[in-house]
């Protein structure tokens, strides 16, 4: 006859709990402060914040021009971000708040600063973002950071 061993309560919730510490570990990293590890390589650690553009106008009015956008590009973003930035055309699709699929030409927005000065950056990119979706009357920009080693 062969005893069955029936996991109790607490060992499965031990082990459960130190599952999520382990799965939270990279959570930690996302917050992007200086303790977080460098990739190998060659260059200083960076935060990369791409901010994704679009130009269709959910209201249906005019698609924003490529002059509009770079007067916000120097109007808003440049003030806030002398030191440099890269803008790539693009193409993209989302599911707008209506379900439906749109299709639009777009503009990502490349920044690149030391992770020491994400706490000041954080607020002015926000402050990019909100003024885009009101001058064009936008559903949202997308915004994505993550770590990168830059060399110059």
């Amino acid at each position: 006859m062969q005893k069955t061993i029936k996991p109790s309560w607490r060992m499965t919730t031990a082990m459960l709990a130190a599952a999520l510490i382990g799965a939270g570990a990279p959570t930690a990293y996302a917050a992007l402060g200086e303790e977080a590890p460098v990739p190998s390589g060659r260059g200083a650690p960076f935060v990369e914040t791409s901010l994704l553009f679009g130009t269709v106008r959910p209201d249906g009015g005019p698609p924003v021009t490529d002059e509009q956008f770079h007067s916000f590009i120097d109007e808003v973003v440049t003030p806030r971000f002398p030191d440099g930035l890269t803008v790539q055309d693009g193409y993209g699709q989302y599911r707008d708040a209506n379900g439906v699929i749109e299709r639009e030409r777009s503009f990502e927005l490349i920044l690149l600063y030391p992770v020491g000065e994400y706490r000041d950056s954080d607020p002015k990119i926000e402050q990019i973002r909100a003024e885009y979706v009101a001058r064009f009357a936008q559903e949202s920009v997308a915004r994505v950071d993550d770590r990168a080693a830059v060399d110059f």
